[in-house]
């Protein structure tokens, strides 16, 4: 266990210790600020039943940075290792390639945590000012944050499979964005094909980041995309692992 912590750590802190992780960092809250501030402006422009949570996670300013930041944060977890050939030496210590895999994920999965806990102190702020409440109830604001915690969890594996499959970051920041881009819009269509079989409507509407975010944001937990985000991000997680394994054998 003590091995796994120490790789996590070195893992962890790659990432605090690269000029990027900072840009990404600062553009991010920059365009979450923004976000905020824009659905205050909306919601204060006209009555509306939306709250500003549901505002906040459910429109377009949300989503298109949401979905960008899932390249730049896994492109280089695996793949910087074996262009580098750091990987060799990395497997020379006691580790094994199941405790290398997931302390990459996990290293990704806790600076995408990092990325949203300012986004807290909105809400925060929002009520010292205004003395009201942001969220309908307490479920709907810790509801958004666990979607955003089980859809990073999922598009975060598929990040770490794209980065063991090259070597080179670029070409690993293109497979996964473009998987999660199309993953995304699968959702999407669920919501304007109005001419769709109603069977593939539901299946894709399965698939739909969009819905499972306005369902939970209004406080309503449901329990099939907590299912399958876990099932797949485990599915995937697999993936990596073994194709890890080929790549360093073969090499």
């Amino acid at each position: 266990m003590l091995k796994f912590l120490t790789l996590w750590n070195r893992e962890l802190a790659s990432y605090f210790q690269s000029a990027v992780a900072y840009v990404v960092l600062f553009f991010f809250l920059l365009a979450t600020g923004w976000n905020f501030q824009w659905v205050i402006t909306l919601i204060n422009s006209a009555p509306t039943e939306v709250t500003v949570v549901q505002g906040f996670f459910n429109n377009f300013f949300f989503w298109f940075p949401f979905v960008l930041i899932f390249p730049l944060i896994t492109m280089r977890t695996f793949s910087e290792e074996f262009k580098l050939g750091t990987i060799e030496t990395l497997m020379t210590a006691p580790v094994t390639d199941l405790q290398v895999v997931l302390a990459k994920y996990l290293g990704a999965l806790v600076f995408y945590c990092v990325l949203w806990l300012p986004s807290l102190l909105y809400f925060v702020f929002f009520r010292s000012i205004t003395g009201s409440e942001a969220a309908g109830s307490p479920g709907s604001l810790w509801g958004a944050y666990g979607m955003i915690f089980l859809i990073g969890m999922f598009y975060i594996a598929i990040g770490c499979l794209a980065s063991v499959l090259t070597n080179n970051q670029i070409v690993a920041a293109v497979i996964s964005g473009v998987s999660v881009s199309l993953l995304f819009f699968l959702g999407v269509i669920s919501l304007f094909a109005l001419d769709i079989n109603q069977g593939l409507k539901d299946l894709l509407s399965y698939f739909s980041a969009i819905e499972h975010m306005g369902t939970f944001s209004k406080g309503i937990i449901d329990s099939r995309p907590i299912v399958f985000y876990l099932s797949t991000t485990l599915l995937i997680l697999s993936f990596t692992y073994h194709i890890f394994q080929r790549r360093r054998w073969k090499n």
